[in-house]
């Protein structure tokens, strides 16, 4: 299982919107095939491993991260081929939290006279796929918030200027955060004061994939003052626009949609629910402390990864968050630090905020 599990990882940045999954066929000890799903509407991981198994997927045991698909989709069921293949036995690590197939794989298994086991290092393969695991139980995506910061807590300078505070190895680690992930959203903010273009600048040969998949890129822009000149307009990759104005107008470089507002702001619980509707799994959020605190304050950020730079920047620069109405201790926001790492002379932090 440790094996399939290191296949799925290969499928970080090319599977989406489906999950990454890997299978390893082992018989009389050896492993007879194996595979791990490589993007959306080709083959399943399963089916892949049986093909280089061959004849040799009679009787032998499959390793799966992933509960076998029993429905029809872009593919056939995977659940059918081990069937067809007639392997022994099926030890799974977790079930597949699509109510499409929801144990339903492992019935038809079973039905057929496999030996089925479920739960092998269930914690690591959910780590493969939190996006596409809290879409399929919560209707939303896995939102991580990307914020880099001198060691004194600050973003920016007072007069604005932020470019650059961290290294190129911390650089080049957000940049694999936008690769893996769905959705890049930012703020208008953002987009007017340092005309970003929030896409993934590294080649597929850096990406270990055959073509590099562009994460949709998403502005909250209440008032609809994007510039029709902005750098987001002018690289690959599917642009949203979303507003609260309805004045909404077809544009060829960008889609643009208006949604409900929420203190004369975006609503991001919708706009969250609308993404997670386009099978949007992952979003990363690089913004402001305005729009970073606001997901913060209403809940919605499952991971917070901060660069730390070793720079001091002084009590006039801008802060991390825009967090009003936290005056006491008890008001606070815990967090539970996952990660410590030093990337050059930086250090990355990534941490799960502790909702009460």
């Amino acid at each position: 299982m440790q094996r399939a599990i290191r296949l799925a990882h290969r499928g970080l940045y090319s599977t989406d919107p489906n999950p990454r999954v890997g299978c390893v066929l082992v018989k009389d000890g050896n492993i007879a095939g194996e595979g791990w799903h490589q993007k959306a509407g080709e083959p399943h991981a399963e089916v892949l491993a049986l093909k280089q198994a061959g004849d040799n997927a009679k009787d032998a045991t499959a390793y799966v991260t992933l509960e076998p698909c029993s429905h029809t989709g872009k593919t056939p069921p995977c659940a059918d081929a081990l069937v067809q293949a007639k392997v022994a036995r099926v030890v799974v690590a977790m079930q597949d939290p699509n109510p499409l197939v929801a144990g339903q794989g492992l019935k038809r298994l079973q039905d057929n006279g496999i030996a089925v086991e479920c739960g092998l290092m269930e914690a690591q393969a959910r780590a493969l796929n939190p996006g596409f695991i809290k879409r399929m139980e919560t209707g939303l995506p896995f939102v991580r918030l990307k914020l880099a910061m001198s060691l004194d807590g600050r973003t920016a300078m007072a007069s604005g200027e932020s470019q650059w505070i961290t290294g190129d190895a911390a650089r080049r680690d957000v940049q694999l955060l936008r690769a893996r992930s769905s959705a890049v959203i930012t703020g208008i903010g953002t987009v007017l004061s340092d005309d970003p273009s929030m896409n993934v600048r590294l080649t597929a040969e850096e990406l270990n994939v055959e073509h590099v998949r562009q994460p949709l890129r998403v502005v909250l822009d209440s008032a609809l003052r994007f510039p029709a000149a902005a750098k987001m307009t002018k690289v690959d990759g599917e642009l949203l626009v979303i507003t609260t104005s309805k004045n909404v107008a077809d544009n060829s470089a960008y889609r643009v949609i208006s949604m409900v507002e929420k203190n004369g702001q975006v609503d991001l619980l919708a706009a969250l629910k609308y993404l997670a509707k386009q099978e949007i799994n992952e979003v990363h959020i690089e913004a402001g402390a305005v729009l970073g605190g606001a997901f913060l304050q209403q809940r919605l950020v499952d991971e917070i990864v901060v660069y730390m730079a070793p720079h001091i920047m002084g009590d006039e620069a801008r802060g991390l968050f825009a967090l009003p109405g936290l005056s006491e201790m008890k008001d606070r926001i815990s967090l539970e630090i996952q990660d410590v790492r030093m990337l050059a002379k930086d250090i990355r932090i990534t941490a799960k905020p502790k909702y009460l």
